[in-house]
């Protein structure tokens, strides 16, 4: 079966056509599922932007709000330092100056943290001290009477005596007096 030149060219143009039509079709589908993609990453995108803009300013706020917090309990704490290191250096001084008064020598002075009490609905700020003082054994006993009065809100916990034995021909050592001792300051309500 021979086909002339014309079958031949309406054959090879009649698979041309179809060749072309296949593929504006696949091209014309392509185009389309392209468009929904597009249209679908367009509106995720656009919920996704919502949410972080809405997330990241609840998050602002709850973060600006925790810092409001944070400064202001940084600036109590910071006022109570403040007042509470003052009255330590206050409280210091006084001891070095009845040592010297009483004929002493203040060896170790330690303080620990301010604490609280309270008695009777009435509260009260307690400053923790101990106190290592040297010097003759009177004039040890002149000090701790001395911190008595001089200190009427203080409380003095305990007293350890350290008298060293002499023994001829050796070098005395002093005698030492370590005082623990809490002073009490009114907090009112």
């Amino acid at each position: 079966m021979k086909l002339s030149k014309t079958s031949w060219l309406l054959l090879i143009g009649g698979i041309v056509i179809i060749i072309f039509a296949s593929l504006g079709t696949a091209r014309f589908q392509q185009a389309r599922e392209q468009d929904q993609l597009d249209e679908e990453l367009s509106l995720t995108k656009q919920k996704l932007d919502e949410l972080q803009l809405e997330d990241l300013s609840t998050q602002q706020e709850e973060l600006e709000n925790q810092l409001a917090q944070i400064e202001s309990e940084v600036a109590t704490i910071e006022n109570h330092l403040s007042s509470s290191i003052e009255n330590i250096e206050v409280i210091e001084a006084l001891f070095v100056a009845l040592a010297e008064a009483t004929s002493v020598e203040v060896v170790e002075i330690n303080s620990s943290s301010l604490t609280s009490k309270k008695v009777e609905e009435i509260s009260f700020s307690a400053l923790p001290f101990t106190v290592r003082v040297e010097g003759d054994v009177p004039n040890l006993l002149r000090f701790v009477r001395e911190l008595s009065q001089k200190f009427p809100t203080n409380v003095v916990g305990s007293i350890k005596m350290n008298i060293p034995e002499v023994i001829e021909g050796e070098e005395i050592e002093k005698s030492s007096a370590t005082i623990q001792l809490l002073i009490y300051t009114y907090q009112g309500d």
